[in-house]
């Protein structure tokens, strides 16, 4: 009786069979996504701190003057005068100061006022407000709130009363030397001798009469 032969392989031996690999716990998926969201957000507030324009300083906010808007304003203040009630005055500021702001709003109690804010070429930021309405109204719309007066200093013949929160920025206030009814007011970042700058340019200023008295 001839015994059956058993085939011969037809290839080399195989394995156990693999199947695809496993995929990794959901829980991994998540915090690989949570750590690479965190990366992006971290490169992005690294881009944004090196593009902003203002800087810490003791003595307030410092402003990039090469990232802030120009503003003409001798020709808003123009602008201003013809719809006012009171005469305004165009600084003759310092070589070098310019304005990047302008804006004319009502003061709560009664009354307007007429702004401009001024960059010095170190940065320093002030703002001189034109009005008719009353001191301690004045200070209060400009603040936020009431301030007490901390003081009198004087600047380009005037006397300037100052109002100041604790660690705060003051706000001075003058009454125009030719017209008791408007009040000048300048607060700002700018130091002492910005103030008294800006506080001689105010002085010394063209003077723009009221709508109701230009022809």
């Amino acid at each position: 009786m001839s015994a059956d032969p058993t085939p011969a392989p037809q290839g080399p031996s195989q394995g156990p069979s693999q199947g695809p690999p496993a995929k990794p716990p959901r829980g991994s998926l998540r915090v690989r996504d949570m750590l690479m969201a965190l990366a992006v957000l971290l490169v992005v507030v690294a881009v944004g701190g090196g593009v902003r324009s203002c800087s810490f300083a003791p003595a307030g906010p410092t402003i990039d003057p090469g990232s802030a808007p120009t503003v003409d304003a001798p020709a808003r203040l123009t602008e201003f005068a013809r719809a006012s009630e009171f005469p305004l005055r165009v600084p003759a500021v310092p070589r070098g100061w310019r304005s990047n702001s302008t804006d004319r709003s009502p003061v709560d109690g009664g009354g307007t006022a007429v702004r401009v804010g001024y960059l010095t070429p170190e940065g320093n930021y002030l703002r001189l407000v034109q009005s008719d309405g009353a001191e301690e109204a004045l200070v209060a719309t400009e603040a936020g709130g009431p301030l007490a007066g901390t003081g009198v200093t004087d600047a380009a013949g005037l006397r300037w009363v100052v109002y100041q929160a604790e660690g705060g920025e003051p706000f001075r206030v003058a009454t125009a030397p030719d017209d008791p009814q408007v009040r000048w007011l300048v607060t700002g970042s700018g130091t002492d001798a910005d103030f008294a700058a800006l506080a001689q340019a105010t002085v010394a200023g063209q003077v723009l009469p009221a709508g109701a008295e230009q022809n």
